[in-house]
């Protein structure tokens, strides 16, 4: 078994059979790891949506107020490039698993200090700049956790199953936000002066007991053997994010430009969403927020399919086909959240996150990291991911907020922008390298 440290982007594998409890293992602490990382995220951008705007930026009208949460959120996701350049180098240099459990703890620790910030009412414009600072922490975490966590999955997998175990960590975001939902649901049926004074910090507090799962779980797998591989012929990189804005500048901006359409996606139908649906079409926050739990829910299972598909097919052409299926369903998914009765609310979200969402994500890891040599293969596919999570997730619901009133309130506007960013992943697609493994 071999590798290739300049020009080529197959994915090697170790030279050591594994058992299948440790393919277990590592498919479990994928899952599991990720899973309680983006639960702190998201749990953030739930309480933005729902609850900051009237808590720490009260003295401002409700869209300006929720505009200001908005970006207290989107702070953290322009830390992400800093974290994959800084988590990139040390985990190309290093090894992955040491990265995976600092960015573990650095992820883990501000959310539960979020839920000890004192509001507005006690100590002003602090507040936010409290907020801001653990935002900022929080993404340089995230920064650095994906590349790892994506790597982890797909260098450890057997021959023929790296489109699924690529999956598990990306499907471990659904669960994150399932579990995000579920908490910030469960507090919201508290009365609402209880909700705005203590509900509200409960499921930050909860990180505490993830954060100690984790750890535990991720302890337990093996360093990447394709690190080892690289390490022990002496072929590692001195500067591995120079190495790749130098030398693989067109593996960059595919994997970018590709990315941008689906991390805006996301999180215009899993954030900006609740916002507009509660401001704009009056939807009660419970019903939209057990709406998208439904949606995550169903990406727990659509996900790893999609990667199970990428195995079959080639990673390119699922992707591929959940750009189109951006086109298709921009306009339908506002649609639906705005059409009478519950039930179109459920669909929207069933559609956006269990359909749509998965046949990108799911194949992702597979198909983005195949751009990229094993020597830089972390510093790579974070810088990418995470600077074009920058723009189109930390940007997605302050542009969508900000389209929908340019647009009178109207959701048009906003539905075109999803167009061409998937019209622009789609071109990125085509000129990805081909995975040689399913070739």
């Amino acid at each position: 078994m071999s590798f290739s440290t300049s020009g080529g982007a197959s994915v090697s594998r170790s030279a050591h059979a594994r058992s299948p409890r440790q393919y277990a293992i590592v498919g479990i602490a994928s899952l599991i790891g990720t899973t309680i990382e983006w639960y702190d995220f998201f749990v953030y951008g739930t309480a933005a949506a729902l609850v900051f705007n009237r808590i720490f930026f009260p003295a401002f009208d409700p869209i300006t107020g929720t505009l200001a949460a908005f970006g207290t959120y989107a702070a953290g996701f322009f830390a992400r490039p800093i974290g994959a350049m800084v988590f990139g180098h040390f985990g190309d240099k290093v090894g992955r698993k040491s990265m995976l459990l600092l960015t573990l703890v650095m992820m883990g620790m501000p959310t539960v200090l979020i839920g000890v910030v004192p509001t507005y009412d006690k100590i002003g414009y602090w507040a936010a700049v409290i907020l801001i600072v653990m935002r900022v922490i929080q993404g340089i975490a995230i920064g650095g956790e994906y590349g790892g966590a994506v790597l982890m999955a797909v260098e450890h997998a057997p021959k023929g199953k790296r489109g699924f175990f690529g999956s598990l960590p990306q499907a471990g975001v659904a669960f994150g936000l399932v579990l995000s939902a579920l908490a910030m649901s469960a507090v919201a049926k508290l009365p609402e002066d209880a909700m705005l004074s203590y509900g509200w910090r409960i499921p930050f507090w909860a990180s505490v007991i993830l954060l100690s799962v984790g750890w535990f779980i991720r302890l337990r797998v093996a360093e990447s053997p394709d690190f080892e591989r690289v390490k022990a012929q002496g072929a590692q990189v001195k500067a591995p994010v120079v190495e790749v804005m130098s030398k693989h500048k067109r593996a960059l901006l595919t994997v970018a430009g590709g990315r941008l359409a689906e991390v805006t996606w996301f999180y215009t139908a899993a954030t900006f969403s609740l916002s507009y649906a509660t401001q704009h079409l009056h939807l009660s926050s419970g019903t939209i927020l057990n709406a998208v739990v439904w949606g995550a829910a169903a990406a727990l299972g659509t996900i790893p399919i999609a990667g199970w598909l990428a195995d079959r097919l080639q990673p390119r052409v699922v992707f591929g086909l959940g750009c189109l299926a951006i086109c298709a369903f921009a306009f339908g998914f506002f649609e639906l959240l705005g059409a009478s009765g519950v039930g179109s609310v459920y669909l929207a979200m069933l559609g956006a996150l269990g359909v749509v969402y998965a046949l990108l994500y799911g194949p992702e890891a597979n198909l983005f990291s195949a751009q990229f040599p094993a020597s830089v293969r972390y510093s790579g596919i974070s810088l990418a991911v995470q600077t074009s999570g920058a723009i189109g997730g930390g940007l997605a619901p302050v542009i969508a907020t900000w389209l929908v009133k340019l647009d009178g309130g109207q959701t048009g506007y906003l539905s075109w922008y999803l167009v061409a960013l998937g019209l622009i992943a789609l071109v990125s697609t085509g000129l990805m390298r081909k995975d040689e493994a399913t070739s």
